[in-house]
C-alpha cells in the first residue's frame, strides 16, 4: 500500500452504505489547511423523509441532482434515473489536477460513473501529481471502479462505526501537503 510519491497521496475509503464515508470526506475538507476541491453526494428526500434521489454538492457551495426516482429517459441505476447532465455541470469543473491541492471525490459510484467525461477525468488526475481523497462502493460497481479498487498507489481504509470518528483527523494529517522547504 505504498505511496508513488511523498507529494502525492491517493486514500480511497469504502464501506457499506450508511457506514459514514460521505461524513468522513466532508470533515477531511474542513480539516485540511490548505484548503480542498472537489464534491460529496447526499441523499435527497421528501417531507415525509423518504428517498427520492441524490445531490451532488460541491465544497464551494454549487448544488445539482445526481439522480431521483422516477420515469425518463436516460442512465438508471436500479430505480434511479442519473441525470447526467446537472451532475457533470457540477462535478466536472472540480476534476483538475492542480499540483499540489488536495481533491476530494464522493464518491465513484455506478451512478457517477453514467458520465463517460467523469471517468475520463477521474483517471487523468490519479495519472496527475495529486492527493486524492475518494469513496468508492465496498463491492462490485463494475470496471472501471474496479481498475480504481486494485490501484497499487492508493491505500484503500475501511470506514466502520468503530473508526468514523478518528478517521478525518488521520486522514487530514495524511493528506496535508507537507511545508516547501526553502533552499539552503
Amino acid at each position: 500500500m505504498g505511496f508513488r510519491s511523498s507529494s502525492s497521496k491517493r486514500i480511497l475509503l469504502t464501506g457499506p452504505p450508511g457506514c459514514g464515508k460521505t461524513t468522513v470526506v466532508r470533515k477531511v475538507a474542513d480539516l485540511l489547511p490548505g484548503g480542498a476541491s472537489g464534491f460529496y453526494t447526499e441523499e435527497a428526500r421528501d417531507e415525509r423523509g423518504q428517498r427520492i434521489g441524490f445531490r451532488v454538492i460541491s465544497l464551494d457551495g454549487k448544488r445539482g441532482e445526481l439522480a431521483r426516482k422516477g420515469p425518463g429517459p436516460g442512465p438508471r441505476v436500479g430505480s434511479y434515473l442519473v441525470n447526467v447532465k446537472d451532475f457533470e455541470r457540477v462535478a466536472l469543473p472540480l476534476l483538475s489536477a492542480e499540483a499540489g491541492g488536495v481533491l476530494l471525490i464522493d464518491e465513484i459510484g455506478k451512478m457517477e460513473c453514467c458520465s463517460e467525461e467523469f471517468v475520463r477525468r477521474v483517471e487523468k488526475v490519479f495519472e496527475a501529481e495529486t492527493s486524492i481523497l475518494a469513496t468508492i462502493p465496498l463491492r462490485g460497481g463494475g470496471d472501471f471502479i474496479e481498475t480504481i479498487r486494485r490501484r497499487r498507489d492508493a491505500e484503500t481504509v475501511l470506514v466502520t462505526r468503530e473508526n468514523r470518528e478518528a478517521l478525518p483527523e488521520q486522514l487530514a494529517a495524511k493528506l496535508s501537503p507537507l511545508p516547501k522547504r526553502e533552499p539552503s
